[in-house]
């Protein structure tokens, strides 16, 4: 398919669309405001003929995608920062529920009301889990319009298989960006009770009552309770097992390694090639999955014997940091530099400080 060119938060729309979903359900806010616009006239159209909603409030609407995923279907909601926020006892029991669905976090700056331009403060409420309870989601950070269209069809893909919900946390300077993209073709999702046997599809007078679907949240005795954390918790493992995503760039026989995800990872690679104008080997370690974190990649790639030191760039005040310093367990020099208040860092700024690591300051 030719390429076309496209704004972040319509392509993500589309690129949804594209891939099967037909629920929509959302409420506006900047910067991410576009998504649901999209989908409010996109969903109508002959092609598509599928539901958009704007509810009331953000808590509502994630409550809507909760009830769409419960017939296996595949539903989504958008918001950004304040608003993922307000969903987040929704998300912990879609978890509980083991449903899938797909989650859009444009982030921008925080914390509380914040700014409205680009942020990347989400991240522990991503990959910590935001909400009550041990639970996870899976969660992508694209770091171009299309990879963010690539990874909606990974997320609806995992959130099936694994029957959880997906999270697609693009920095808001992802969502407004132009850049030309190539769609996937359209998918004409149907559920299949064979392989959604747990999904409410409907139940009539004379049906087998074993086969009714039951969707549930709720365990009164706590064994019951104990039990189901522990199935929860080994769907986890095999996720941490078997999706880790990321990118390794120039990172053989470097002297320095960047660890960095979203735009912040586009803005490192131009420092590695000025860097590299300068006679210095630097690499780029960027998780594509944030949670999995790619955790042997990156030990694999940091604590290389060329490696010096490892500098993690990020817009907060070093969220994913804790899982670089877990990774390389204490074998590498771990060093940070970022910004907050949607004041994204500079290319000069990490040449200058890799300069200064350099140096030894």
């Amino acid at each position: 398919m030719a390429k076309k060119l496209m704004k972040g938060s319509e392509a993500i729309a589309e690129a949804a669309i594209r891939n099967g979903c037909r629920f929509f359900f959302g409420y506006p806010i900047t910067p991410q405001t576009e998504i649901p616009e999209y989908f409010s006239e996109r969903m109508f159209e002959e092609d598509v003929n599928g539901c958009f909603l704007q509810a009331e409030s953000e808590v509502a609407a994630i409550n809507m995608v909760y009830g769409a995923a419960c017939t296996g279907v595949r539903a989504m909601t958008s918001s950004s920062s304040p608003g993922i926020s307000l969903k987040q006892e929704g998300i912990s029991s879609i978890c509980a529920a083991e449903l899938p669905c797909l989650i859009v976090n444009v982030m921008r700056g925080g914390p509380g009301i914040g700014s409205i331009q680009a942020g990347q403060g989400d991240y522990y409420q991503a990959v910590k889990g935001g909400g009550h309870g041990d639970y996870q989601v899976i969660v992508f950070a694209p770091s171009s319009v299309q990879e963010a269209i690539d990874c909606i069809g990974k997320a609806f893909d995992l959130a099936d298989k694994y029957r959880m919900p997906a999270m697609l946390c693009a920095d808001g300077i992802i969502a407004q960006m132009m850049e030309p993209v190539e769609l996937p073709e359209m998918v004409d999702y149907k559920v299949d009770p064979e392989e959604k046997p747990w999904a409410c599809t409907g139940w009539k007078p004379g049906d087998d009552p074993a086969k009714r679907g039951v969707i549930n949240s709720i365990y009164i005795d706590t064994e019951s309770l104990a039990v189901h954390n522990d199935e929860l918790q080994a769907m986890y493992e095999r996720v941490v097992e078997n999706e880790q995503q990321w990118e390794s760039y120039n990172c053989e026989g470097a002297e320095y390694i960047i660890t960095a995800f979203g735009t912040v990872a586009r803005i490192a690679k131009s420092a590695i090639a000025e860097l590299k104008e300068k006679g210095i080997h630097v690499g780029l370690v960027r998780p594509i999955t944030v949670w999995p974190f790619p955790t042997k990649a990156m030990h694999d790639a940091c604590c290389q014997p060329s490696v010096k030191a490892v500098l993690d760039v990020e817009l907060n005040e070093g969220q994913m940091l804790e899982d670089v310093k877990l990774a390389l367990n204490g074998e590498k020099p771990v060093d940070f530099f970022g910004h907050c208040g949607s004041q994204m860092p500079s290319t000069s700024e990490i040449v200058e400080k890799i300069l200064s690591m350099k140096e030894g300051k």
